[in-house]
């Protein structure tokens, strides 16, 4: 069950928030769990399970990934950004593409 998302009201909030999931949903070392660590190389997540954490990111927040999300997110600070952005919390992610972008904005009213 995902940690409560009361207290998530900028990145840093996602940030710590996904690290909660992660660690506890896939029991995933919390030293593992840094900035700059990829998904599946750094974290040992297999690709189901990085999309059952986009599941359950986009289920607890009311988001929705466009299907070529994990074509542009490969990392952990990546996936934080962007569902901030998309959530209205932070400034567009400098990483995403054009056509991510306009896919996500048309997904997601908060997107700012």
């Amino acid at each position: 069950m995902p940690p409560p998302t009361d207290d998530v009201k900028n990145w840093m909030n996602m940030f710590r928030w996904i690290v909660k999931l992660i660690r506890d949903e896939f029991e995933v070392d919390e030293a593992k769990l840094v900035r700059t660590a990829q998904l599946e190389t750094d974290c040992g997540l297999v690709i189901e399970q990085v999309e059952a954490v986009l599941a359950m990111v986009s289920e607890s927040f009311g988001l929705h990934f466009p299907p070529s999300t994990l074509d542009e997110v490969l990392g952990l600070e990546e996936l934080c950004m962007l569902a901030s952005w998309m959530k209205g919390l932070y400034k567009r992610p400098p990483f995403i593409s054009d056509a991510f972008e306009a896919s996500c904005r048309a997904l997601n009213p908060g997107c700012t």
